[in-house]
């Protein structure tokens, strides 16, 4: 009886189980136009079919339900694919008086406010990001969303930043002389091609996707200097060869032209912000095929942020005030000179779900919408090496869908008001 009652015991759970049936069952989304990613156009009266957490088919017009079938009605709106943000930074959020709460906040503190982030970028309509640079809890939280104990959007993390001994990811820059301590590897700091290939192989120890370096200074660091390399050529060359070895692609925080060359002719991947490129680095950006990551709305942010007294501590508030105007105009003139883009916007230096006003800001700069719509679609997908599985609203991708009230061909800001957001075949939104 016991090896007959237990098989029929586990059959019974099957055949009733929600999980299984929510599988089986098909969810029909009715779009008034649909943005597929494939194309330019958009469609009008389509439907799309989602099984469990894929997208089975495209059909024309709207298809009748049958059987357990649900139907959602986006009839008068613009369906689009789940965007993709390059840049973004989970674990914090800008706020006055900031730089301090790393004295003051324990890791469960920041823990609960990145689960926290981590929704509001899933709500905004961004289904996939790229963490670029937290303290570790980054990849727990990855974790989290992926069993399925938090919601957030699909992350790929660096984990911790790679940084040089006073460099911007230094985790102790602006610390008191008693507590700076001599961080290594171990913390991202590196001195030396040695170091260099420790650290790399630290963040694939730890679980990280791929590798940031802050090859210049930054803005938001304790910092003097925001323009300055800060790796020399061997250093770069220890870290990207290392990377390559364990399937790493690497990312590279840059604001001046010499940090930004350096890092192109090491093999990054990536540059981000690249505020001070000049025409020989836009050139090396075409030979090599790096991708700009531009993160405008970061820029705008961080330059209203200093002019409010006591924002930012006094060595970042004049970083802020020269940077930040400048990498719009940046944008512009890369893009007109054929560098390749990729949507990227620094969250975390905003407030967290104003990402997609960096569309805004990339057509005022010259872009046409439809080609900055891609750059968060496509163009992030196949970076992140996920072509065949996000990016496009096709069958047998992910069913990362999400939905919006006008044409973002004719109206960009529409994207900055999601109405909808499925991601993984399960609605949010």
């Amino acid at each position: 009886m016991r090896k007959l009652y237990f098989p029929l015991l586990l059959s019974a759970c099957l055949i009733t189980s929600p999980l299984l049936a929510q599988t089986l069952q098909r969810t029909l989304l009715h779009c008034g136009n649909l943005f597929a990613g494939t194309g330019n156009d958009l469609q009008p009266q389509m439907t799309v079919v989602v099984e469990g957490n894929k997208i089975t088919a495209i059909q024309k017009g709207y298809t009748t339900p049958a059987g357990t079938d649900r139907v959602v009605d986006l009839k008068n709106k613009t369906v689009l694919p789940g965007l993709i943000d390059m840049h973004v930074h989970l674990e914090t959020e800008t706020r006055r008086g900031g730089a301090g709460d790393r004295f003051t906040q324990n890791v469960p503190d920041v823990t609960f406010q990145a689960a926290k982030y981590a929704k509001t970028t899933l709500l905004a309509g961004f289904t996939t990001v790229r963490d670029l640079g937290g303290s570790g809890i980054n990849v727990a939280l990855r974790n989290a969303v992926n069993r399925g104990i938090a919601d957030g959007p699909r992350i790929m993390t660096v984990g911790k930043s790679i940084a040089t001994t006073g460099g911007h990811a230094d985790p102790t820059n602006g610390y008191r002389r008693d507590l700076m301590g001599d961080p290594g590897p171990l913390e991202g700091v590196i001195n030396g091609p040695d170091e260099a290939r420790k650290a790399v192989r630290q963040r694939y120890k730890e679980g990280s996707d791929l590798i940031k370096i802050t090859a210049t200074g930054g803005v938001l660091s304790n910092a003097k200097d925001g323009q300055g390399p800060q790796f020399t050529d061997e250093e770069l060359k220890a870290i990207v060869e290392t990377a390559r070895d364990y399937g790493f692609a690497v990312a590279a925080h840059a604001h001046g032209a010499e940090g930004i060359k350096r890092a192109i002719r090491a093999g990054v991947q990536t540059i981000e912000h690249g505020t001070f490129m000049d025409d020989e680095a836009i050139e090396l950006f075409k030979k090599h095929g790096t991708y700009y990551v531009p993160t405008i709305i970061a820029g705008k942010t961080v330059a209203d942020s200093a002019r409010m007294f006591g924002y930012y501590p006094a060595l970042v508030t004049p970083k802020a005030l020269a940077v930040g105007p400048k990498i719009q105009a940046t944008f512009a003139r890369a893009y007109k000179a054929g560098v390749k883009i990729a949507f990227g916007t620094d969250a975390g230096v905003y407030i967290h779900g104003y990402n997609a006003k960096e569309f805004e800001y990339m057509v005022e700069a010259g872009m046409p919408p439809v080609e900055a719509i891609r750059s968060a679609l496509m163009t992030n997908a196949k970076l992140l090496g996920m072509d065949t599985q996000i990016g496009s609203i096709e069958p047998g991708k992910f069913a990362d869908i999400i939905a919006v009230d006008d044409n973002p061909i004719q109206n960009i800001r529409t994207l900055q008001w999601v109405r909808f957001v499925m991601k993984d075949g399960r609605q949010y939104k």
